[in-house]
């Protein structure tokens, strides 16, 4: 499978027991969607590897617990910590037409309603306080807001995203520093 076609579930946290079980920290809004989830794609060395699961248990937050076919030991559950986590675009669960995901907004040219298309979504930065969509705008890096007041609606198809941005938002970023005078007494 190309990572190009999945996107990143979460990650291995730590092993959890002595049979092979290993917790799982999920990176999405609603972890319970996934509990019937029979396959994962586990990267290793830079490669995506199949890995079937056995069973699933102890949702809590956005923790699971995962035994997967063919790791039976603490041993080769460690080998996986770190690792992270991968589902294929299509196992997404459907969204209503005004919603989207995060990784959707990556490669989508930004049209605002003030001031026309700018430039191309490069990267999701997801922080604990809110997330940001890094936009490269003449030569300049710009950190957009992802917020529902902002990202008005995404086109798919043609990769696009209207926003409606503060007014004053791109200047924090391409606005050379302006010295300020100090003047002595």
């Amino acid at each position: 499978m190309d990572k190009n076609q999945c996107f990143e579930l979460g990650y291995i946290g730590k092993i959890h027991g002595l049979d092979g079980t290993v917790m799982a920290i999920l990176d999405v809004d609603f972890p319970d969607q996934y509990r019937k989830t029979d396959a994962l794609f586990v990267e290793q060395k830079g490669q995506l590897v199949p890995f079937m699961i056995r069973k699933v248990s102890g949702i809590k937050g956005n923790q699971i617990l995962l035994l997967f076919e063919g790791v039976e030991s603490d041993a080769q559950a460690l080998e996986l910590k770190g690792c992270k986590l991968f589902l294929p675009e299509k196992a997404l669960p459907k969204l209503k037409d005004n919603q989207y995901y995060f990784h959707e907004l990556v490669g989508c040219v930004v049209v605002d309603e003030y001031q026309g298309e700018l430039g191309e979504i490069r990267e999701i930065v997801d922080l604990p306080h809110q997330t940001l969509a890094v936009m490269v705008w003449k030569g300049a890096e710009v950190l957009i807001p992802v917020h529902e007041s902002i990202v008005v609606r995404i086109n798919r198809t043609e990769k696009k995203v209207n926003t409606r941005l503060p007014e004053g938002l791109i200047d924090v970023f391409t606005k050379p520093d302006e010295k300020e005078e100090v003047y002595a007494d």
